[in-house]
């Protein structure tokens, strides 16, 4: 009888557990937003859409990504907070935005360090900007990858081709130390503005100019609302891919791998497309110039005047050279050759 009771017992345990077991995939796929500031026809636009469209390949049903363009979700004030709390998973920050976080990175924003996009790819490929990747762990941030977007360029609603001839003006920079000490050292002054908030500010006079990347330069119109662009190269606006550390932490193993290669395509996709869709902007800038004389035109910049610019701003070398180290710029330097 006591056997036949056990059974029994243990018949209802089996039948009352198969009926509120859930499967692994019940509860769906893992939700991850990507959010970013910029429009979805630059490259880092069409990047976060590759990323998705592979890692929804890679990973059927397990991972949904839900891509969220132009400030749509969290502007670039909001995005890292965003990203500390989990709201969002994955956002592509400027390099310049992690300064807080490590002052390392800081070797970016050095001015005229890489002389053009592809110098500052090498060093982000080299042993040394790889460890930048994973210089923030611990304070909740892991970066995947870096993705290039050209370098940047000064413009302004005046003429101006020397450091001279932008002194007293207000332009808007990205959160960054190195970059306000930029403005310092040629007697301009920066405004940290978040990027959503740009054209409004160039519009209506609340700065005076602005830099940027081609790409972005056209696809948020700022050459509509400034007098002359100055093809000065000073620095590299590429993106550091971060993820929310502990999240990241706690995939299962398939889906991380899966990510990341997912990450690695789309970082080729990003870097290819890159330079094109720079080179394609700066021949609509110069078209729109010459259809509507109104709005920027593009000046190359001499050897003299390059010449002019670094000198202006050797003294930001010094300022920042203990935070980042020596060694760091050295080799930073050695690559952007």
């Amino acid at each position: 009888m006591l056997k036949q009771i056990m059974k029994l017992f243990a018949a209802i345990i089996f039948i009352v557990a198969s009926i509120f077991a859930v499967p692994a995939h019940a509860d769906g796929p893992i939700i991850i937003k990507f959010s970013h500031v910029v429009a979805e026809n630059t490259p880092k636009g069409q990047a976060a859409l590759e990323f998705k469209k592979i890692a929804e390949q890679k990973l059927p049903g397990k991972v949904q990504v839900q891509v969220f363009p132009n400030s749509q979700l969290f502007g670039d004030g909001k995005e890292m907070e965003a990203l500390l709390l989990n709201d969002v998973q994955i956002i592509a920050p400027s390099l310049s935005k992690f300064d807080r976080y490590t002052k390392k990175i800081q070797v970016f924003d050095l001015p005229f360090i890489f002389k053009d996009a592809n110098a500052a790819l090498a060093f982000e490929n080299s042993k040394e900007g790889k460890a930048l990747l994973t210089s923030m762990k611990g304070k909740g941030l892991i970066g995947l990858d870096y993705w290039s977007n050209g370098m940047r360029h000064f413009s302004a609603n005046k003429d101006f081709r020397l450091p001279k001839d932008i002194k007293g003006l207000k332009f808007r920079i990205q959160a960054s130390d190195v970059y306000e000490e930029i403005m310092k050292s040629v007697g301009a002054s920066g405004q940290k503005l978040a990027f959503a908030e740009v054209y409004q500010a160039l519009d209506s006079g609340v700065v005076d100019g602005q830099e940027n990347s081609f790409s972005n330069i056209y696809s948020q119109k700022y050459h509509e609302v400034q007098k002359t662009i100055l093809e000065t190269n000073h620095g590299v606006l590429d993106y550091m891919i971060v993820v929310n550390e502990k999240w990241w932490d706690g995939l299962p193993a398939d889906v991380k791998k899966g990510l990341t290669e997912a990450m690695h395509e789309a970082t080729i996709l990003n870097n290819k497309i890159a330079k094109q869709k720079n080179d394609d902007a700066r021949a609509a800038i110069v078209a729109s110039n010459t259809a509507n004389p109104k709005h920027a035109k593009i000046v190359p910049m001499s050897a003299a005047d390059l010449a002019e610019w670094k000198k202006a701003m050797e003294p930001v070398y010094k300022k920042f050279e203990a935070d980042i180290g020596p060694d760091l710029i050295k080799a930073a330097a050695s690559h952007g050759k």
